[in-house]
């Protein structure tokens, strides 16, 4: 054998020895997370049998399975810690790790908050709301929960929801004079549309809607979607259900951690909470999908009377929410948001719009013998 022939021997001899004991160290000794078990306290601000409270356990599932042994959240429902609306401030005062809610729930801070997901619909829906978020909304989110508000929270946005109902009556108003004057509940930005309808409204977390239209204090009332309605017992208080809305046209969830908590956290940790949130988004709405339309049926075949909101209402809150933003847009950080989704969401509705097929025209080809719709 010649001495090049010798060496390109030993070589790959050398080569095949190396990579062997390189093979067999990867195994013996497996890329183990050096990152110590965590576990985090939440809370979310709903009742233990809301849907929206299954949504917060879904991602709270989402999380302890990404994490194993790494990461665990302990979920707890409204009220064992803080009330409803107390959430963010436990969060960010560190009573909690971590809550589950939404910004219509602490817009008293400032107004801007309920742009957030209360805010006006500028011709787009959750979906494109989120879409926003994710681009130029996360960073004003930041700017206004941590250096305008002061807050030791961290937070993202997930559940782009179903346009929410515009709520239950003991009558079934037409027009927007048949709004005038009714006792009626809502929260966030929503409370200032109602307003400038004429309703006089009360501001109320979920649980405390049906003891306040038992005693009066409410005439009429909003929450969410009809597998919630359902099952806190709507029904029991009113029979007439009116869809469609534009007091809630496009909100979403928040989840929210105590920014000292969160930086205390390992790389690792922190990306299984925020990539979790994208998860639990697509399972939350796939839930929604299966359960709010059989509630639906299932409430008018229990006698409620389901109507969709008239264009007389409708029209009517489109110019309410004009009379608001005008108003609050004299608010630094309100008319900063608003102007900002405004200009997002005009390129972005005009392209859905001229682009998206007309489910109505489908569903009456289809299904409107069978069960019209009504308009």
């Amino acid at each position: 054998m010649t001495d090049k022939k010798l060496t390109s021997a030993a070589t790959r001899r050398k080569f095949l020895k190396g990579a062997a004991i390189a093979g067999a160290a990867s195994i013996a000794m497996p890329q183990v997370s050096r990152a110590q078990t965590v576990t985090l306290k939440m809370q979310g601000s709903w009742g233990a049998g809301d849907i929206i409270n299954d949504y917060a356990k879904q991602y709270v599932q989402t999380v302890n399975d990404m994490g194993g042994s790494r990461l665990k959240i302990d979920y707890l429902n409204a009220g064992s810690v803080v009330k409803a609306f107390e959430v963010q401030d436990a969060v960010s005062k560190g009573v909690l790790d971590g809550g589950h809610l939404v910004p219509a729930y602490w817009y008293g801070k400032n107004r801007a908050a309920s742009l957030f997901g209360t805010g006006p619909c500028y011709g787009w829906d959750a979906h494109q709301f989120l879409a926003w978020f994710y681009g130029p909304g996360e960073d004003l989110y930041k700017q206004l929960t941590q250096k305008v508000l002061g807050l030791n929270v961290v937070g993202w946005f997930l559940m782009p929801m179903p346009t929410q109902p515009l709520g239950w009556f003991k009558f079934h108003p037409k027009t927007a004079a048949d709004m005038k004057n009714l006792k009626y509940r809502t929260v966030g930005l929503a409370t200032n549309v109602m307003q400038a309808l004429g309703c006089k409204v009360t501001a109320l977390p979920g649980g405390e809607i049906i003891p306040a239209m038992e005693k009066g204090v409410i005439e009429a009332f909003e929450y969410n979607n009809p597998t919630s309605d359902r099952r806190f017992g709507a029904a029991d208080v009113a029979k007439v259900y009116m869809l469609s809305s534009y007091h809630q046209p496009s909100e979403c969830l928040e989840i929210e951690f105590n920014k000292t908590k969160f930086n205390s956290l390992a790389k690792e940790q922190q990306m299984i909470l925020r990539h979790a949130v994208t998860s639990a988004s697509t399972d939350n709405l796939i839930m929604a999908y299966a359960n709010y339309p059989k509630d639906l049926q299932a409430l008018k075949k229990g006698g409620v009377q389901v109507y969709r909101t008239s264009s007389s209402i409708l029209d009517a809150e489109l110019k309410a929410w004009d009379k608001v933003v005008a108003q609050y847009s004299k608010e630094e950080w309100f008319k900063k948001i608003s102007d900002n989704q405004k200009a997002w969401a005009q390129p972005v509705a005009y392209y859905q719009l001229l682009n998206a097929h007309d489910t109505k025209l489908a569903y009456d080809h289809y299904f409107g013998k069978e069960q019209p719709l009504g308009f």
